[in-house]
C-alpha cells in the first residue's frame, strides 16, 4: 500500500506542477478516503498535503480545516513525529486565523508551544518555538492585547537570540517596535525598541543585509512611522530618499528577471526543436546553463527551494515568490505585506513626506503610481466595479482592508493637495470616491468615516461655507477615538468660526481652542501645538490684543519651520504676522514678511491666501504713500481675485457641492446580522488613521469588531477549486 500512496503523491506533485490543482487534490483524497486502510503516517502526510494545497490556492478553508483536525486525533496516537506535529498545529493555527476563530487559534498554538518545550530538540525545536509565538502574538494583536503579543514576541526574540540567529532576531525587535508604534503608550519604550532595531540590524553582515529585503522594508517604514510621529521630518526625508532608492533597485532586479525568464523559455523552446544538428543544440544548452545561472543569482535562490510552510497572517492569496517579502526563514516565513502593497506604502511615504514641502508634482506622480498599484491588486481580490463587502470571499477581505486603507490614504492626501492648489472640483471627484469606497465598504472602512467628515470641512471651509465647515469638523472629532484628530478638528472648526467673524463666533472659537491649548504638551511631536498656536495668534489679532498675538504667532512659526517644514502653515503664518505688523505701524517688517508669503503662496498655487496677502500689500502700499506700487498690486489682485471666483462659481455648480458641505453625515446601509458576519472587519474604529501615525499598521481590532469574525462559511467550504 505504501507503493500505491507513493504513485498517488508522485502524481499530484505532477498535477500540482501543471497548476491542475483539482486534479492533485483528487488524488491525494483517494488516499483518504480508500476502503483499504493506509498506515496512519501516510494519511497524516496526505491529510496536511490536501490542507495546504487548500490553503494555498483556494478558499475552501473548512475543508482544509476538516483534514487538519483528523491529521490532529490520528497524531495523539503516536509519540514521536515532532516535524509533523508542529506542522499540523501550524497550518490548523492559520484555519482558525483565516476563520476567525481566534479563542481557537491561540488554544492550539499554546499546545505547539508545549510540544516544542517537551520534545523539540535543537535548531528545529527553537524554530518551530518561533512559529507559535509569531502567530501567537498576531492573535493577540486581533483581540487588541498589546502586552500580551509583546510578551510572546520577547519570548520569541530570546529563543532567536539563543539560536545566535540575528535575522530571526530582527524579526522579532520589528515586530515588537511595530506593536509599540501601534499602541504607543509611552515614548520611552518606543525609542528603545527602535533603538535595539538599529542595534541588531547593524549586527547583521552588509551581504546578508541585502537578501533581508522583506525585514530592509518592514524596518525602514517602522521607523519612519516613528520619525513621522516625532515630527523628525529632517531624518524621515534621508531615511525615505534611501527606501526609494531600495525599490527602485528592486524594481529594475525584478525586471531584470523578468527578461531573463522571457529569454530562457525562448530558448527552452528552441532547444524542443528535433531538427537541430549538434553543435547549434551544444551552444544553445550552454547559453541555457548560463541564463539558469543567472537568474539563480538573481532571485537570490535555488530555483528547486521552497518553503515548508506558507504565511497566512493576511488572508491566503496565492502569490508568487518574487512577489512577496520574507521577514524570517521556514517555518515561519512570516510576511509583514505582499511586496505590491509595501511598494504603495513607500509611494504613499514620498507623499505624505513632499505635501507638506510643496512639491506637488512628485506628489501627484506617486499618487497616481500608488492607487494604480492598488486597484490593480483589488481587481484579483475580486473587487471590481459594484462589489460590496458582504460578497467578498472571506480568505480575501483581510487583504482587501488592506488595500483599500491604503488607498483612502492616497485619496486623502489627494484632496489636501487639490484643495491647496485651489483645485475645488478635482477635490471634489477625489472626496466623492472616498464617500462610495466607504458606502460599498462601511465595516472595512469603518475608521475612514472620521477622515471623510473632516475633508467634508476642509472643502467647506475653502470654498468659504465656514458654518457647513464647522459642523463636519465637530462631527468628525466624534467619530474618532485619536486625541489628536480630536484636537486637530477642534482647531480647525475654531478657525472657521474666527472666519465667520462675530463675536459668538469668536467666543466659539474659545471654547474649542483653549482646552487643546491646555493639554497641548501631552501630544507627541510639534503638529497640534503648531496649528493651535497659529489659530489661538490669529484669534488674538482679531480681538485687537496684537503684541500677545505676535508672541504667539512667533513662537509658532519658529516651531514651524525648525520642525515641520509645512509651507502652506509657514505661509500663513507669516501673513498673519506681516498683518499684525502693518497693524503696529512696523512697514519695514511688514513688507518683508508679506512679500515671503506671497513667494511661498505662488509656490503652492495657493490663490486664497495669495489674495489675503496682496490685501495686505494694499493697505500697506496705502500706508507708505506708494501709489504706483498700490495700483500694480490691485491690478494684481483683481486678476487673482476673478480666477478665484471663477473656480469658486464652477465647484458650487457642481452636483457633488451641495451634497459634499450639506450638514449631513454619511448615510450608509445598515447591515443585518448576516451580513455583519460576513463583512469581516480589518482595521476597526480605534485605528487612528491620522496620517502618519499609523498608516500601514492595520492589525489592531476592537473587540466590538471582533464578533464580526464570527462568520458562518459552511458555502465556502462547498466551493469548488
Amino acid at each position: 500500500m505504501e507503493a500505491v500512496a507513493e504513485g498517488l503523491w508522485a502524481l499530484a506533485e505532477h498535477h500540482e506542477q501543471r497548476k491542475e490543482i483539482g486534479k492533485a487534490v483528487k488524488c491525494l483524497e483517494a488516499i483518504c478516503q480508500s476502503p483499504v486502510s493506509f498506515l496512519p503516517i501516510v494519511e497524516i502526510k496526505t491529510r496536511l498535503r490536501v490542507a495546504s494545497l487548500l490553503l494555498k490556492h483556494s478558499h475552501n478553508i473548512n475543508h482544509a480545516k476538516a483534514h487538519l483536525e483528523r491529521s490532529q486525533l490520528l497524531l495523539k496516537s503516536i509519540p514521536s513525529c515532532f516535524e509533523l506535529k508542529c506542522r499540523a498545529y501550524s497550518l490548523l493555527s492559520q484555519c482558525y486565523h483565516l476563520v476567525g476563530a481566534i479563542p481557537s487559534q491561540k488554544q492550539i498554538l499554546n499546545k505547539g508551544l508545549e510540544l516544542s518545550t517537551v520534545s523539540g530538540d535543537g535548531f528545529a525545536g527553537r524554530l518551530w518555538s518561533c512559529n507559535f509565538n509569531s502567530q501567537l502574538a498576531n492573535a493577540l494583536i486581533i483581540e487588541g492585547d498589546y502586552n500580551g503579543s509583546i510578551l510572546a514576541l520577547q519570548q520569541g526574540l530570546s529563543c532567536a537570540a539563543e539560536m545566535c540567529y540575528p535575522e530571526l532576531q530582527m524579526f522579532f525587535a520589528t515586530s515588537i517596535l511595530h506593536v509599540r508604534v501601534m499602541q504607543w503608550d509611552s515614548t520611552s519604550l518606543v525609542e528603545e525598541s527602535v533603538s535595539r532595531c538599529n542595534m541588531i540590524w547593524a549586527s547583521i553582515e552588509p551581504d546578508k543585509r541585502q537578501h533581508c529585503l522583506g525585514l530592509l522594508f518592514y524596518h525602514e517604514l517602522l521607523q519612519l512611522f516613528y520619525l513621522l510621529r516625532i515630527c523628525d521630518y529632517k531624518t524621515a526625508g534621508q531615511r525615505i530618499d534611501q527606501l526609494d532608492a531600495v525599490m527602485k533597485s528592486d524594481l529594475q532586479r525584478k525586471q531584470h528577471i523578468q527578461d531573463l525568464t522571457n529569454e530562457l523559455d525562448a530558448l527552452n523552446h528552441s532547444l524542443s526543436r528535433s531538427d537541430l544538428n549538434y553543435k547549434d543544440r551544444s551552444a544553445l544548452a550552454q547559453k541555457q546553463a548560463k541564463l539558469e545561472e543567472e537568474l539563480s543569482y538573481y532571485m537570490g535562490m535555488s530555483s528547486t527551494e521552497k518553503a515548508t510552510l506558507e504565511p497566512a497572517y493576511f488572508g491566503n492569496v496565492k502569490r508568487a515568490w518574487a512577489d512577496k517579502l520574507e521577514l524570517a526563514p521556514p517555518p515561519i516565513d512570516g510576511e509583514w505585506l505582499p511586496k505590491s502593497a509595501v511598494y504603495a506604502l513607500v509611494d504613499l511615504m514620498v507623499v505624505v513626506f513632499s505635501r507638506p514641502k510643496g512639491l506637488f508634482k512628485e506628489c501627484q506622480k506617486r499618487v497616481q503610481s500608488g492607487i494604480q498599484i492598488i486597484q490593480e491588486e483589488l481587481v484579483q481580490l475580486g473587487i471590481t466595479e459594484g462589489v460590496r463587502e458582504v460578497e467578498l470571499q472571506h480568505s480575501a477581505i483581510w487583504m482587501a482592508g488592506v488595500y483599500l486603507m491604503l488607498l483612502m490614504q492616497f485619496l486623502e492626501n489627494k484632496v489636501a493637495i487639490d484643495l491647496t492648489r485651489t483645485e475645488f472640483v478635482e477635490a471634489q471627484e477625489a472626496l466623492v470616491q472616498m464617500r462610495n469606497w466607504f458606502i460599498r465598504f462601511p465595516t472595512i472602512l469603518q475608521a475612514c468615516e472620521s477622515v471623510i467628515e473632516m475633508l467634508r470641512g476642509q472643502y467647506a471651509h475653502s470654498v468659504g461655507c465656514y458654518g457647513e465647515a464647522v459642523f463636519h469638523f465637530l462631527e468628525a472629532s466624534k467619530l474618532t477615538q485619536s486625541k489628536s484628530m480630536q484636537a486637530m478638528s477642534h482647531i480647525y472648526a475654531a478657525v472657521s468660526y474666527i472666519c465667520i467673524g462675530d463675536a459668538e463666533s469668536s467666543a466659539k472659537a474659545v471654547d474649542l481652542i483653549g482646552p487643546v491649548l491646555g493639554v497641548i504638551d501631552s501630544f507627541v511631536g510639534v503638529r497640534e501645538k503648531t496649528s493651535a498656536l497659529y489659530t489661538y495668534g490669529f484669534l488674538l489679532m482679531r480681538q485687537q490684543n496684537l503684541q500677545e498675538a505676535r508672541v504667539r504667532l512667533a513662537s509658532g512659526l519658529q516651531t514651524t519651520h525648525n520642525h515641520l517644514g509645512n509651507l502652506q502653515l509657514v505661509s500663513q503664518y507669516l501673513t498673519v504676522l506681516g498683518n499684525l505688523a502693518l497693524a503696529l505701524h512696523d512697514t519695514g517688517q511688514a513688507r518683508e514678511i508679506l512679500r515671503s508669503a506671497l513667494t511661498l503662496a505662488k509656490k503652492l498655487y495657493d490663490i486664497p491666501t495669495q489674495n489675503w496677502v496682496l490685501s495686505n500689500l494694499t493697505a500697506l502700499y496705502q500706508q507708505s504713500g506708494e501709489r504706483g506700487n498700490e495700483l500694480e498690486n490691485l491690478e494684481y489682485q483683481r486678476r487673482k481675485v476673478e480666477d478665484l471666483q471663477q473656480r469658486l462659481a464652477i465647484a458650487r455648480s457642481s452636483i457633488h457641492h451641495n451634497e459634499l458641505i450639506d450638514k449631513v453625515k454619511l448615510q450608509v446601509h445598515q447591515l443585518n446580522e448576516h451580513d455583519m458576519k460576513r463583512a469581516i472587519a480589518g482595521p476597526s474604529k480605534s485605528v487612528d488613521l491620522d496620517i502618519p501615525e499609523s498608516v500601514g499598521l492595520l492589525t489592531t481590532q476592537t473587540r466590538s469588531s471582533a464578533r464580526l469574525m464570527d462568520l458562518d462559511i459552511g458555502k465556502l467550504g462547498k466551493r469548488k477549486l
